[in-house]
Parts: C-alpha cells; sequence; structure tokens
C-alpha cells in the first residue's frame, strides 16, 4: 500500500494528489455548513425591517461570492503540488477573470439595490418608480464594466496606457460622430435628476399628449390617448415646452351658456345665483365666477368659471356633465329658454 502511495504520476506521488483532494472537499463541506449554519441560525433572528437587505446578501452577494469561495479552494489544494508553470498560470488567469467578474456583479447589483431602496422610500413606497432607473444603471453598469476590463486586462500584461492613449486620440473622433447620442444621455441625466416628468404622468408636448411609459437612455416613449406609442428623443424633451397634467391641483374650467333675448331681466338676474348654487352642491367643485358676458349675435351670454379640484380628465368630464344636466334642469323649472342660431328678416312692402 505504501508503495502505491509513493507512486509518482506527472511530478507529484499518489498521496500528495490524495492530500489535495481532501483538502478541497474539506473546504467544500465547511462553505456547505457555513451557509445552512448562516440560513437557519442567523436569518431567523433578523428583524422583519431587514429582511430585504438579508435576502439581497443571501441571493446576489453570497451566493456569487460562492464560487469564488470554491475557485480558492481549489487553488490552495493544488497549490502544495508540483505543476507545470504555464498550467498555473492559466490557472491564475482563469481566477484572475472570476474574481473581476464577480467583483463587477457584487458592486453593481449592491447599486442597483441600495439605489432602489431610496428611491422607494422617496417615493413614499412606489415601486414603479424604480423603472425610470432604467437607464441610470445601464449607464452605471457600463462604466464598472469598463473599469474592470482594463483592470484585467492590466493584470494580465496589457500595456494598458498605450491602449489609453489611443482610445483617446480615437475618442475625439467618436465623441463628434456620437454628439447626438450624448446630448440624449446628457437629456436623460437632466430628466432623471430634475424630474418634469415621470413614468405614469399625463403629458402634452408639442400638440402630441399622452401618458409615459418609458424613460430610456436616448427616448422616452409615450402612449397617446389614440392607442399609438409617440417615441421622442430625449433632447427633444428637454429642449420642448411640457404640460404635465399629472401634476396639476385643480382644473380650471371656463365655459359659456346663452339664453333668447326674449328672457326676462328679472330672470337674468337669478342665472348666476342658480348656476352659483348647482356647481357649489357638486362635490370636488370649487366655485369661482359667474356673469352676463355678452349681447351676442343671437343670444344673451353668460360666462361660468369655476374649479375641479383633480387632475383626473374622466372626473372632470363627469362633474361637468353634471353641472350641464342641472342647469337644464333648473332652466326647464324656470322656463328660460337656451339660445339656438336664428336670424330675423324684416320686408319692407
Amino acid at each position: 500500500m505504501k508503495e502505491i502511495f509513493e507512486k509518482v504520476i506527472l511530478g507529484n506521488t499518489i498521496l500528495a494528489y490524495l492530500s489535495a483532494l481532501i483538502v478541497f472537499i474539506v473546504g467544500v463541506v465547511v462553505i456547505k455548513v457555513f451557509m445552512v449554519f448562516i440560513r437557519k441560525k442567523i436569518v431567523g433572528k433578523i428583524p422583519e425591517h431587514k429582511m430585504n437587505l438579508i435576502e439581497f446578501l443571501l441571493t446576489k452577494v453570497f451566493a456569487k461570492i460562492i464560487p469564488l469561495l470554491y475557485y480558492g479552494i481549489f487553488y490552495f489544494s493544488i497549490s502544495t503540488l508540483n505543476l507545470n508553470k504555464s498550467f498555473l498560470s492559466a490557472i491564475k488567469l482563469v481566477g484572475l477573470g472570476v474574481l473581476t467578474f464577480v467583483c463587477v456583479k457584487i458592486i453593481t447589483q449592491t447599486l442597483k439595490f441600495f439605489i432602489s431602496q431610496y428611491t422607494i422610500k422617496k417615493e413614499g413606497g412606489d415601486i414603479a418608480k424604480v423603472k425610470e432607473l432604467g437607464g441610470l444603471l445601464t449607464t452605471i453598469n457600463i462604466l464598472i464594466w469598463a473599469i474592470a476590463i482594463i483592470f484585467f486586462l492590466d493584470n494580465i500584461g496589457f500595456k494598458i496606457t498605450t491602449v489609453l492613449a489611443g482610445l483617446g486620440i480615437g475618442g475625439v473622433a467618436i465623441a463628434l460622430a456620437a454628439q447626438t447620442i450624448l446630448a440624449d444621455l446628457f437629456s436623460y441625466f437632466a430628466i432623471f435628476f430634475d424630474k418634469p416628468f415621470a413614468v405614469g404622468d399625463f403629458i402634452i408636448v408639442d400638440g402630441f399628449l399622452g401618458s409615459v411609459e418609458y424613460i430610456g437612455i436616448k427616448t422616452t416613449r409615450i402612449r397617446s390617448l389614440s392607442g399609438e406609442q409617440v417615441i421622442f428623443s430625449n433632447r427633444d424633451l428637454t429642449n420642448s415646452r411640457i404640460k404635465n397634467y399629472k401634476r396639476m391641483e385643480k382644473r380650471r374650467v371656463v365655459f359659456q351658456l346663452g339664453v333668447v333675448y326674449q328672457t326676462p331681466v328679472e330672470k337674468l338676474k337669478e342665472i348666476p345665483e342658480v348656476i352659483e348654487n348647482i356647481i357649489k352642491d357638486i362635490a370636488d367643485t370649487q366655485f369661482d365666477r359667474c356673469h352676463f358676458f355678452s349681447f351676442g349675435d343671437f343670444s344673451l351670454i353668460f360666462e361660468i368659471v369655476y374649479y375641479v379640484l383633480s387632475s383626473d380628465y374622466n372626473k372632470y368630464m363627469d362633474i361637468q356633465q353634471e353641472i350641464n344636466l342641472r342647469i337644464a334642469e333648473e332652466f326647464e323649472k324656470r322656463q328660460i329658454e337656451f339660445a339656438y342660431p336664428t336670424q330675423t328678416i324684416y320686408l319692407n312692402k
């Protein structure tokens, strides 16, 4: 048996191979036991309001560290063996690649988690607001991956300073060619931080109106009332005048109605009070004024102004409909006639 263990294969005894294998197996078992301990003993004692953080650490951070730990145990177990230098260099290169990949994923996932949690907390628990972070998180991911690739290339022997110098010269040409894209990118950041509108807001831009569905790095997409999707470049939006109806606290409504010229003066004096009482009797409205406005071509015109205490367009239409119906009902009771286009012709015999 001793002779078998001392037999040399590829520069190492069988005993050395077995020792390395045992070290690797023990390390894997230790990691498994540690993870079970974490889940059963520690997670159960965490306060409920911190469970989001713990769940994130377990599913996003520890889950990505474990493959790195397995690689570390593997490298430690074979480090005692007499192996070919090229093979060891390849193992180190793979390890560096795994380390870089895992670190980037952990950093990006951590930033995404904390930025999302901050946004949800700031917006009062509105998870839909996280959709607006898509462009920002994509930009952050690109920057982090670029830095990670530079780090990786530098550590495997590339003369990264020469590469960066070449990129610096070519970067000017690229920037000139990509002016429009960069303008849209900076406009995205202006929209994200200044927040002239958000996903779900109803806006009007240059005659186009609809609800904001998506805010991206280059474009913003709006769903119009007729159903089609209208796509704007971010630069066009920041350079335009935007009406945001979602943030309208109350809607000012102005409308006119006309009665016939034959209406007695006593009844004309009653009309402002009648309309005022109608509007004040309807919920979520604020009466402003009602005046005998002018003498029209075929009617006596009254102008009414009131406020709807909501930005909801459907609610405004429901209120206006109720006002119209009540005015028609009251005018019918008082025998006040609405005017309609008429023409009187006098013939000289």
